[in-house]
């Protein structure tokens, strides 16, 4: 296994059960930036706010986990690509209502740009209307 896709898979797997920063960092530049054509993620631009927006969900959705697809690196472009399934289910306190029962089931997928070994850029690709939806909070 190449030391970016391994890299790759400890941040994911850092990001998504809810480390937040002080445990994805060591895997992305200090100023990683983060993009996503979603408008919960709007006002996110760098990677540290969004593994700490990441590490909030966890919260209204404590049982929160995810089924990991598939999982590849590019060499060339020295960008690694991750699809999964976010599950979980509205029961915790927080979020944009009272905890509403209902579960999420959403597709993701990121796509993460290597530069010298680390992180430089990550993109969420995700349809955060039909998450929002099925959780209740639209």
């Amino acid at each position: 296994m190449s030391k970016i896709l391994e890299t790759a898979k400890q941040f994911f797997e850092a990001c998504e059960t809810g480390k937040g920063w002080y445990g994805c960092s060591e895997y992305c530049h200090p100023e990683a930036t983060f993009s996503a054509q979603a408008g919960a993620l709007a006002d996110i631009a760098t990677l540290e706010a969004y593994a700490e927006w990441m590490k909030g969900l966890l919260t209204p959705v404590p049982d929160g986990h995810y089924e990991l697809r598939f999982f590849a690196e590019d060499e060339e472009r020295r960008c690694v690509a991750a699809y999964a399934v976010f599950l979980g289910t509205h029961t915790g306190e927080g979020g944009p209502v009272e905890p509403t029962g209902k579960k999420v089931e959403a597709d993701y997928v990121y796509a993460m740009q290597f530069e010298d070994g680390r992180i430089r850029h990550m993109t969420k690709i995700w349809n955060d209307v039909i998450s929002l939806e099925q959780l209740g909070w639209a």
